[in-house]
């Protein structure tokens, strides 16, 4: 079980780092990056902190390098699923881990994000810095992921949360906005992609730990999809180390954002585990960031003034004069631990 799980990883790994070269000159070529830096605050006003540390940067680093992520997955994916077609009878069998019950889910939440992603940097490259707006974003990733709530519901029995140690809570078809929720609280940490290095250090560790936790539980598809997700992000993190050859910026972030939450759903009651209690552990970087986000608003919305120099947490540490390689290097000691405890609590739970 060990080499078919890291077997693929290797082979997303090596895609991606096969195809990085390529997507790079692609994206300097055509001058993938913002034509104009800065950006504007939820409340519209202009985000003075964030401009000074980081709005000269945004028109020089491409975006979109988030592509190297989905586009290993998919051909190492497909790659797998082809030889395991073409020679039933031999080892390449085995990696064939495309089910409708452990991975198709995931899969689509990859290929979704993916593309709606792509449309945001698009729209921001060619529009001054103008995506896709929040709301419609938003709009989709509500539509999808009540979708698959009810896909949850309905067709795979879903209906209850597992709680560590008391058994479970039972929420019955409020599973579905439950789900809802989860999707974009997850899709909003998508924001951590603000420091280079950053983000794929933290999605690995995250990743890397329900490829274990999946393990645990013998959802053995699941566990070689999630290894596979690791080897692409890993291939990212090659060339998004300081400094950036590019960003992983949408489409990379709300790709493994949502593919995330379906992961963490489908490793709680579906598959006997605490997969969402677990997140709480794992994804701690990730929620963190949310929640700095969250008290930002609400404290200057009480107060009239901000709670930190300027959010999310990761941007406040160097506002106060933390190197953005130290951020980011401790992000990740944090991210190994939190993963490497949440390992250890499936085990126990």
């Amino acid at each position: 079980m060990l080499l078919n799980v890291l077997i693929p990883a290797l082979v997303s790994f090596t895609i991606g780092i096969l195809i990085a070269p390529v997507i790079t000159y692609f994206l300097y070529k055509h001058k993938i990056w913002k034509k104009v830096g800065g950006k504007l605050a939820i409340g519209g006003h202009e985000a003075e902190e964030f401009n000074r540390i980081k709005g000269d940067g945004e028109t020089k680093t491409p975006r979109m390098g988030g592509i190297v992520i989905w586009m290993s997955v998919i051909i190492a994916m497909a790659g797998m699923y082809g030889l395991s077609v073409l020679f039933p009878q031999t080892i390449f069998a085995q990696f064939d881990y495309l089910s409708r019950s452990q991975t198709l889910i995931p899969v689509a939440m990859l290929l979704f994000g993916a593309a709606v992603g792509f449309m945001n940097d698009l729209y921001d490259v060619t529009h001054d810095g103008k995506g896709l707006r929040l709301a419609f974003r938003l709009m989709l990733i509500t539509a999808i992921s009540t979708v698959l709530g009810w896909w949850f519901y309905s067709k795979l029995g879903v209906s209850e949360v597992a709680i560590p140690f008391d058994g479970s809570l039972e929420l019955g078809i409020l599973i579905i906005p439950f789900f809802v929720l989860l999707t974009i609280t997850f899709y909003a940490s998508g924001v951590i992609d603000g420091i280079d290095g950053l983000s794929g250090g933290v999605f690995a560790s995250i990743f890397s730990a329900y490829t274990a936790i999946a393990v645990v539980q013998e959802q053995f598809d699941l566990a070689v999809f999630c290894a596979t997700v690791v080897g692409a992000i890993m291939a990212f993190l090659w060339f998004n180390i300081p400094p950036a050859r590019f960003w992983m910026t949408e489409t990379g972030s709300m790709a493994l954002t949502l593919t995330l939450a379906s992961v963490v759903f489908m490793t709680d009651s579906l598959g006997d585990g605490h997969g969402i209690a677990l997140s709480l552990v794992v994804a701690f970087p990730l929620l963190a960031t949310v929640a700095s986000n969250v008290l930002q608003l609400l404290y200057r919305k009480v107060y009239g003034k901000k709670l930190f120099r300027i959010a999310p947490l990761h941007h406040h540490f160097e506002a106060i004069g933390w190197p953005s390689y130290k951020v980011t290097m401790r992000y990740w000691v944090i991210s190994i631990f939190c993963a490497v405890i949440g390992v250890v609590l499936a085990t126990l739970a």
